[in-house]
């Protein structure tokens, strides 16, 4: 027999709407500069919807932040346990969060408006930064730090192994941030998947380069 679908099932699609209708615009026009009936109306919802579903704006604003957190954990999940057993798989696990990573911010669907919304939220120092910095950016951070101390043989808690890691982040985040830069200077239209496939190449040399120098000194 058929199960009958609940109210909850019924509902969901509208609430994603809504958190996809608020990322975009959030991104683009701001926190204070975005309604919620222009919110209501690119989601194709009621606006009665954003109070029914989330209590209201500044609960759009967190489910927007909860969201991401979750699309991140998902591109980025990989069942890896620290401390990392050799200097090779630790190596490897780099290498395959900068692939995940430079993948979904140069061809994912929603790279942009989840990359828009949290620089707004960055810049303004806004509500949503703690959340996601606790549940997903520091973990994350941890994580990588553990696997850069692997394979360069460092302190993985070092100033110098945080640092190192936020500049390999950098160099992803500029593919996606400088991208109009970025298609001028390489007359490019847009970013093809065999583009990407270059630039994952690119980023995991530098990797290594940057692993081959840390270990040094």
């Amino acid at each position: 027999m058929t199960q009958p679908t609940s109210s909850k099932q019924k509902s969901e699609p509208t609430r994603e709407a809504l958190i996809s209708s608020a990322l975009h615009l959030f991104g683009r026009q701001g926190f204070d500069g975005t309604s919620t009936r222009e919110i209501s109306a690119r989601a194709g919802a009621n606006i009665a919807a954003i109070a029914y579903h989330f209590g209201g704006k500044d609960g759009l604003r967190l489910a927007c932040g909860k969201a991401i957190a979750a699309q991140m954990t998902k591109v980025l999940q990989n069942g890896v346990k620290t401390p990392f057993a050799s200097k090779d798989q630790a190596i490897r696990h780099l290498e395959n969060t900068i692939e995940a990573m430079a993948r979904f911010l140069l061809l994912g669907a929603r790279a942009e408006d989840i990359l828009s919304f949290m620089l707004r939220e960055i810049n303004e120092d806004g509500p949503v930064l703690d959340g996601i910095y606790q549940t997903m950016i520091e973990p994350k951070h941890r994580e990588l730090c553990a696997a850069w101390g692997g394979a360069t043989g460092t302190d993985p808690e070092s100033e110098d192994t945080r640092l190192a890691v936020f500049s390999m982040i950098g160099q992803l985040l500029y593919f996606r941030i400088g991208k109009p830069v970025i298609l001028r200077r390489m007359e490019w239209e847009t970013i093809q998947r065999q583009d990407a496939d270059r630039i994952v190449r690119l980023l995991k040399r530098n990797l290594h380069a940057a692993l081959a120098a840390a270990s040094e000194e």
